[in-house]
């Protein structure tokens, strides 16, 4: 609308008033109700565009009140994820069959794009991300959830995100980290609350089993 106000008032000036009309130009200095004009109407416009702005980018950027943690770690090339206070961590990998890649049997529709285990969340619930790497930096990007965010060795970034509606969102490290940069998908299975909480029972029974195999074997090793 701006674009359309000054430029339609520059061309329509240009047009009306050309030279080869006979158009002499107003000769005209120091008026100072117009200049306090100029100079006021612009800044009120600004003002009232940055009230709204600063309070978007506030809400955007505040992770607190999370209902649910969730560690990322990068890691050359696949991610960690772990749930803090659940006792529930998992490595994410890319699934595609390296037969795809290499051309030897037609791609499928997720092509690069999908892993053996997706990240669980639940729908309704705001999620914080706290994200970090073991090695390079890298980026974990899922463009439909609007997340964007590096993981940086030796630092901590946070993010969060609150999905609506269940379903399978894809993205992938949107940093250059490696040879295999192009095989570091992420997906992300948002569920109903009621399945989320099942699923992480399970997933607490079998790390609860898994770490008491490993004691009794541990025992029998000593």
């Amino acid at each position: 609308m701006i674009g359309l106000v000054v430029f339609g008032a520059m061309f329509y000036s240009l047009f009306r008033y050309r030279h080869s009309k006979g158009a002499k130009a107003a000769h005209f200095h120091e008026h100072t109700s117009v200049e306090v004009l100029w100079t006021a109407i612009p800044i009120l416009i600004l003002v009232g565009m940055a009230v709204p702005a600063t309070a978007t980018l506030k809400n955007m950027y505040d992770s607190s009140d999370a209902e649910l943690d969730v560690m990322i770690t990068g890691q050359q090339w696949r991610w960690r994820y772990e749930y803090l206070g659940e006792d529930v961590a998992f490595t994410s990998n890319m699934s595609t069959p390296r037969t795809q890649i290499s051309g030897e049997e037609t791609r499928g529709e997720h092509y690069l794009l999908e892993v053996d285990e997706p990240l669980v969340l639940p729908i309704n619930r705001k999620v914080r991300f706290l994200m970090t790497s073991d090695d390079v930096i890298h980026s974990w990007w899922v463009p439909d959830l609007a997340v964007k965010q590096d993981t940086i060795p030796g630092f901590i970034n946070e993010n969060w995100v609150k999905i609506n509606e269940p379903g399978i969102y894809r993205g992938q490290c949107a940093e250059l980290c490696g040879i295999n940069h192009g095989f570091m998908p992420v997906v992300v299975h948002a569920v109903e609350e009621e399945e989320f909480a099942g699923w992480l029972a399970e997933r607490k029974e079998a790390a609860e089993q898994e770490a008491m195999g490993l004691t009794v074997s541990g025992q029998w090793m000593s």
